[in-house]
């Protein structure tokens, strides 16, 4: 077993590495990205002031007043789209350096060194050797800091243009998911709030739905035909019918602040922060419990359904196993022949799938954050796809993968421990 799990793990990587990939050619690919965004609000911007705007492949091509070229390097530097996707790629997981401080620097015709100050009072100095620039420090030594390249979209005929930078290795593999565009922050810090939002619905609505479904579905099985179980299984499954966020629409308008019956606010993770700080302990649980009724009821409604019909039919049959028969025919007690062994086997599906269970809840769900005013982790994604913020974007898909391709291994864990048959090899 042993090996097994080693296997997986290493398989890990691959998985990653596929997926990540497929969705960075995706983003980098598809029209209106961030550069594209940036360029129509600048033409919002002049045409409001009456200024005359070219298209934006004008604007792109530095054939505008509104953007001149040398704003227009500064942007695709900025956004990363002045190198080539594989390379993005590899910057964005920090195995390939990535350029930091820029600063250029334009040689005039004839000209093949300069010295540049690069601020502080330090300089340096740039050489030109043919087609490659050599930075000089203030000891006449090749520089092991800065490096240079020339330009060769920015030159001219009679001007060459020089970029003198730095390089790092930061990416995610070294825990740099990136800054924001929409928020100008790191995108760990955006992130770590609206996670603790969504793993706090997500688990305790999943917690919930296992330790209703379970007992509800055992219950059904064993009373299979009655009165209880028919009616059962009609509410189940017109719940199971509704959609989460319209299910949670319905709560907020019959018993949300205002309407007729004015028991839950009208959404909201908690109280806002001057109220939430001033309460006691006692007082914040209450608060948390009372934001967190509805969404959790809407959050978990769809899985009753499945989970609650699983467990059912799952002890059905196992109830009609020749064990089963047999453990009666031995004169053991009917507690002790259905809790003993046959629930222990009918919980083996139940345990296979509880790892996508785990990467559907901790993502978040957008709709139900949208629905209560929930500022969690699906709607920071959701939104950060419709903003083009690629930061995000990206950083928001190696979390899911990642805890995807772990929660699969925690299928099998659990699978293991309540199958001792299962053998992974």
């Amino acid at each position: 077993m042993t090996t097994y799990f080693i296997r997986r793990i290493l398989l890990m990587v691959p998985t990653f590495l596929g997926s990540t990939i497929l969705i960075f050619i995706i983003l980098q690919m598809a029209p209106g990205g961030p550069l594209e965004r940036t360029i129509q609000q600048l033409q919002a911007g002049a045409m409001q002031q009456g200024e005359a705007v070219g298209s934006v492949g004008d604007i792109m091509s530095g054939g505008s007043s509104v953007l001149p070229e040398s704003a227009m390097r500064e942007l695709k530097r900025f956004y990363g789209f002045d190198k080539p996707v594989y390379q993005r790629y590899l910057i964005w997981l920090g195995i390939w350096p990535r350029e930091i401080k820029h600063r250029e620097v334009e040689f005039n015709p004839g000209e093949t060194e300069l010295n540049k100050n690069i601020g502080r009072g330090q300089y340096m100095t740039l050489r030109l050797e043919g087609e490659s620039v050599v930075v000089l420090d203030e000891k006449g030594e090749v520089s092991k800091i800065w490096k240079a390249a020339i330009d060769k979209e920015g030159s001219k005929e009679n001007q060459i243009l020089t970029t003198l930078f730095q390089t790092e290795f930061s990416g995610i593999l070294t825990g740099n998911l990136g800054t924001s565009y929409t928020y100008d922050q790191p995108v760990t810090e955006v992130m770590a709030p609206r996670f603790k939002v969504s793993i706090f619905f997500g688990l305790t609505g999943m917690l919930l739905t296992y330790l209703v479904c379970i007992p509800l579905g055992i219950r059904k099985a064993l009373n299979h035909g009655s009165a209880f179980d028919f009616l059962s299984s009609v509410t189940i499954f017109i719940a199971y019918s509704i959609p989460g966020w319209a299910l949670g629409g319905v709560l907020l308008v019959l018993l949300g602040g205002g309407s007729y019956w004015d028991i839950f606010p009208l959404g909201g993770f908690r109280s806002p922060t001057d109220i939430w700080e001033t309460m006691t302990f006692l007082e914040q649980v209450k608060d948390q419990l009372w934001h967190a009724i509805l969404p959790i009821i809407a959050w978990s409604i769809g899985s009753f359904a499945g989970l609650t019909v699983l467990m059912k039919n799952s002890l059905l049959e196992n109830i009609s196993q020749d064990y089963i028969r047999t453990a009666f025919a031995k004169g053991l007690q009917e507690k002790r022949v259905v809790w003993v062994h046959a629930i222990r086997n009918s919980v083996i599906p139940i345990a296979s799938g509880i790892g996508g269970i785990i990467g559907v809840v901790i993502a978040g769900s957008y709709l139900i954050e949208k629905v209560f005013n929930i500022d969690g982790f699906g709607k920071m994604g959701f939104q950060a796809i419709l903003d083009r913020d690629y930061p995000i974007t990206l950083g928001f898909l190696v979390i899911v993968v990642v805890i995807r391709l772990v929660a699969n291994i925690l299928s099998d864990i659990a699978l293991a421990t309540v199958d001792p048959r299962i053998r992974f090899r």
